[in-house]
């Protein structure tokens, strides 16, 4: 479609052929470049009067938080994107802790031993409170032990029953040696204790034992055979039933040893029974019901180390201070019956609010301590299991950046698996599996708590796209507004704003002039004069150095003035390249052409990011045509330097050429385009419709305007469209011809999309409406050509037009591409022409 005059027109008739010059281009004026505050001076005073609110424009994400904290189903988590400063974070944590106090009070977690599997710790819930309250009532319970379970071995009556039991038990043993005495007289014999510990049997000579074993020895031999082979079987019997009588009384002692032992479980039950009555009386619960069951066994089967503990000898023994009783939780031999408090919500009103900065693997799972034994054994136990921020937040709600937390080892995964389940297994994260050295598995915990996590967009995209499970656990997004309307509510929030800085960090008033140029400022940083920035942080940053240069010129109020200069002074804090290049424009080193007319050659504009400052620049774009099919060839992207999106706005000036010129003819060609003096990467497509300029002044051979520079990108319909930076460029270009001398004629062309996105500084809107500069919107290429070459575009058919004498160029050109075919079809007929005889060769030079 060509927008003046298209091909479906009447052509005019081709006895016009003089050039027809085009009509005058319209421009903006100085009031178009420039977006005004909503609010005038006056009522941006009185606004700031009332008071900063929240957030701006910001309240689809609010609700989204509030909806998401308000259903208790799961996955119902938030991700919050595009949470940039701490205010904004501040803001979501509100509506959570508002939410949370209006929750009941989740209990307590604690771990404590299992006595039966001690490798597997047991976890047990309580109410609110009550986990110290366990951990204190067992570190007094030990104590008490301590203290009064030796005393109860020490009374009367347990040293009765005991002297009873071991006299009972000698009486026996007794028995039993004067069985076997009266046995060994039977048969002839003694017995006597040897000095070694021996019982020996000696024979009874005549009814009295030898005085010496020389006289049994001699006695001995004088016996007949007979007799002292009855003597010798007699020894071996009595020899047996000694044999039976020990193991009889070690039988003996192991009953005694039992009924002790029996006795002092009794007495010790007497103290354990009522005082794990009245601790369990405390807590209603089966879990520590059981657990206190299990305790009680357990000491009574190991009353020797309270024993020894009460022993002020022994090795390891608590020594208490004066008047103070012993608790044992200091006793590495007592930490069976310690309590690790996992989750202490003592003094809690309502749900609670967890907030993680430091989102590892350690703080939001928890772990698993060891410590080294002096054998330099690495170990550990159920006391050194730590609680992360996720148990902690159970019942309630855990806030932290998914952007940190994503790239530590090993926590997406375990984030996920809790979620899903809804319980979480506390392990120590170990990178090298082989060295792993825990040895526990702790009884998993629930962590039923809503998760609140902030990240970036593209964080969100991936993770939505290529983890199938991440929609189902986060199933609500709320993503902050990076700009808003620029209403006068939106004015109002800024004027509060900077008026409640002011206030909190003690900085001058502000009058309306600085309100206004700091809204003025939000447009331009939105990019659009009918938006506002929402983040308020920049606008603080703006107001803050505005305060300092009103001070320094000892002024009683900010005013525009002082605005102004922080912006400017921003500038120039960053601005250094961008003047160099100015420099090396004004000298010649960078060659841009600012005055008069060149066939295939136009300034168009780039946009430079050197860290937090951009600015625009104009870099000269040529274009030459020949003879040939290639089309248009991208110099840039033969050379490498070349992005994507500017590879395809190079393709859609190819789609140009054959929607306007090539419906009756092939729009056969070679054209070549360079970027020249660009020696680094080029990207975007806002120079397409600069090089379709170019194209159509080489191909028509009319001469372009080189004081005019040129942006936007092109459609293949010849529609110019919208692009980026549009202040920056305009702005560049205008310093590069303030720095070269304004000529009064220098301008921009701008796709008049891009006319609500100007926000111009002061400095270029003074020129524009002083007439030294000119900015003219285009709609189509046709009304941009026009300007830069004073011709009309008119048709295809239309003599003296642009169009015209691109077509013919194109005719002619394809005409001599038919006639030369024909002829290379002969020669290649005629095949390749004889070789040319070898010349003779040449005479020896003579050596000098």
């Amino acid at each position: 479609m060509i927008a003046e005059g298209g091909d479906n027109q009447p052509a005019q008739a081709p006895q016009e052929q003089a050039l027809k010059a085009a009509a005058p281009a319209a421009e903006l004026g100085a009031d178009e470049l420039r977006g005004r505050s909503p609010l005038s001076p006056d009522e941006l005073v009185k606004a700031a009067r009332d008071g900063a609110h929240e957030l701006l424009g910001q309240q689809r994400a609010l609700d989204a938080v509030r909806m998401a904290i308000g259903i208790g189903a799961p996955g119902y988590n938030v991700f919050a994107s595009r949470i940039r400063t701490r205010r904004e974070r501040d803001s979501i944590i509100r509506i959570i802790e508002q939410r949370a106090a209006a929750m009941p009070t989740p209990g307590d977690w604690v771990y404590v031993n299992n006595f039966r599997s001690p490798e597997s710790p047991t976890a047990i819930y309580l109410r609110g409170g009550q986990g110290v309250e366990l951990r204190d009532g067992m570190r007094d319970l030990v104590g008490f032990l301590i203290e009064q379970l030796p005393k109860a071995f020490r009374r009367e009556d347990f040293d009765q029953e005991r002297k009873a039991l071991r006299e009972k038990y000698n009486r026996r043993a007794q028995e039993l040696f004067a069985q076997l005495e009266t046995a060994a007289r039977q048969r002839g014999f003694a017995i006597q204790g040897a000095p070694t510990g021996q019982v020996l049997f000696i024979p009874l000579i005549g009814g009295k034992m030898p005085e010496s074993p020389e006289e049994l020895n001699r006695k001995m031999q004088e016996m007949p055979e007979e007799e002292r082979e009855r003597l010798g079987k007699a020894q071996n019997e009595l020899g047996d039933q000694f044999m039976t009588m020990t193991v009889r009384q070690q039988e003996l002692m192991r009953e005694l040893i039992e009924e002790i032992r029996l006795i002092e479980r009794t007495f010790a039950a007497r103290l354990i029974a009522p005082a794990i009555a009245a601790l369990k009386a405390r807590f209603e619960s089966t879990a520590v019901a059981a657990y206190l069951d299990q305790v009680a066994a357990h000491m009574l089967d190991h009353l020797e180390r309270f024993r020894e503990a009460s022993e002020p000898g022994a090795e390891g023994a608590p020594r208490p201070a004066p008047g103070q009783r012993p608790d044992g939780a200091s006793d590495g031999r007592f930490f069976e019956y310690q309590v690790n408090v996992l989750v202490d919500n003592a003094g809690r009103s309502g749900a609670p609010v967890i907030i993680e900065d430091a989102p590892t693997y350690r703080n939001l799972f928890g772990t698993i301590e060891r410590w080294v034994d002096p054998t330099g054994r690495a170990t550990t136990n159920f006391t050194r299991i730590i609680g992360g921020a996720l148990v902690k937040a159970h019942g309630g709600f855990l806030v932290f950046d998914l952007d940190d937390a994503i790239v530590e080892p090993g926590v997406w995964k375990t984030l996920k698996r809790t979620l899903k389940t809804g319980r979480m297994t506390l392990e120590t994260l170990e990178p090298f599996p082989f060295f792993m050295v825990s040895g526990l598995k702790p009884e998993p915990v629930e962590a039923a708590a809503k998760l609140v996590v902030t990240g970036s967009p593209y964080l969100y995209n991936i993770l939505y796209f290529y983890d199938p499970e991440f929609a189902e656990l986060f199933k609500v997004k709320a993503e902050l507004r990076p700009v808003v309307e620029a209403d006068a509510e939106a004015a109002r929030h800024y004027a509060s704003r900077v008026a409640a800085l002011a206030t909190a960090e003690g900085l001058p008033a502000f009058d309306g002039g600085a309100l206004a140029r700091i809204v003025e400022f939000g447009m331009r940083e939105a990019g659009d004069r009918k938006r506002l920035l929402s983040a308020m942080e920049p606008i603080d940053d703006l107001a803050r150095e505005a305060a300092y240069y009103a001070r320094a010129a000892n002024d009683r109020q900010v005013g525009a003035p002082h605005v102004d200069r922080a912006v400017t002074e921003r500038i120039l804090r960053l601005n250094f390249i961008e003047e160099e290049i100015r420099r090396l424009i004004a000298d010649g080193t960078l060659i841009v052409h600012l005055e008069g007319r060149q066939v295939g050659q136009v300034n168009g504009l780039a946009v430079l990011d050197v860290g937090g400052y951009s600015f625009g620049r104009p870099a000269r774009i040529t274009a030459t045509v020949a003879l040939g099919q290639a089309g248009v060839i991208n110099i840039e992207r033969e050379a490498r330097l070349s992005g994507a999106t500017h590879d395809k706005g190079m393709m859609i000036l190819g789609g140009f050429f054959r929607q306007r010129f090539g419906q009756e003819l092939p729009a056969a060609m070679t054209a070549s385009i360079a970027f020249e003096q660009s020696y680094s990467g080029i990207d975007g497509d806002s120079a397409s419709s600069t090089e379709l300029y170019v194209l159509l002044s080489a191909l028509s051979g009319v001469p372009l305007r080189q004081d005019l520079a040129v942006t936007g990108s092109v459609d293949q319909y010849g529609t110019v469209q919208a692009i980026g930076g549009a202040n920056q460029k305009i702005e560049g270009f205008y310093r590069v011809c303030k720095a070269t001398g304004l000529s009064g004629t220098q301008g921009v062309l701008l796709p008049r999309a891009n006319v609500n996105n100007l926000m111009l500084d002061p400095e270029t809107v003074e020129a524009v409406a002083s007439g030294r500069f000119h900015i003219y919107p285009v709609d189509t290429i046709d009304q941009g050509i026009e300007i830069l070459t004073g011709l009309r575009a008119g048709t295809l058919e239309e003599p003296g037009t642009i169009n015209h004498l691109v077509s013919r160029r194109l005719r002619r050109m394809s005409d001599i591409l038919r006639e030369r075919r024909p002829e290379e079809s002969r020669l290649l007929q005629a095949g390749p022409s004889p070789e040319p005889a070898p010349a003779p060769p040449a005479p020896p030079v003579p050596p000098r």
